[in-house]
């Protein structure tokens, strides 16, 4: 199984925001971003079976970008909200165990926890609007292989 993971793109700063942090948006720079950052996607032949994305409003947005790009349908998924880890990322792979690849969509610091625990404890760092491949070596555990990640700059090249 193949993992994408998409950290959400550019928010409003959450020292400006008045509201719920759930409900805070991207931002007109963040979603002009992420259209440029599907096209590159698209252009590197990024397929997937799903997207699964938290529900707050920055990951939903996010999600249905790329959901538009890659012609998926986007899943809302309350574990990856706050304090996503593996032991969740077991869970959800176990779900969809069907899908050969998964998008999903989620935030910081979970993300780079994460990937940096499933490819071997290496510090990774998700940029908002990064995107990481990660090819399943074991689910069970879950265990993986860090084939990319590509910082948003990259991806707006």
């Amino acid at each position: 199984m193949i993992l994408y993971f998409l950290r959400h793109g550019l928010a409003i700063d959450s020292e400006t925001w008045v509201g719920d942090d759930r409900e805070r948006p991207l931002t007109d720079e963040g979603v002009m971003q992420l259209n440029t950052s599907v096209k590159t996607m698209k252009k590197i032949g990024v397929k997937i079976d799903i997207i699964i994305s938290s529900p707050l409003k920055r990951a939903v947005q996010t999600a249905q970008i790329a959901a538009k790009a890659l012609d998926q349908e986007v899943v809302l998924d309350e574990r990856l909200a706050y304090g996503f880890g593996l032991e969740i990322l077991s869970e959800v792979i176990a779900e969809h165990s069907q899908a050969t690849a998964i998008m999903l969509v989620g935030h910081e610091p979970d993300f780079s926890s994460v990937v940096s625990k499933l490819t071997g404890g290496s510090e990774i760092i998700m940029k908002k609007g990064g995107l990481a491949r990660i090819d399943l070596i074991e689910s069970s555990l879950p265990k993986g292989e860090l084939v990319w990640l590509l910082p948003p700059k990259v991806m707006l090249a």
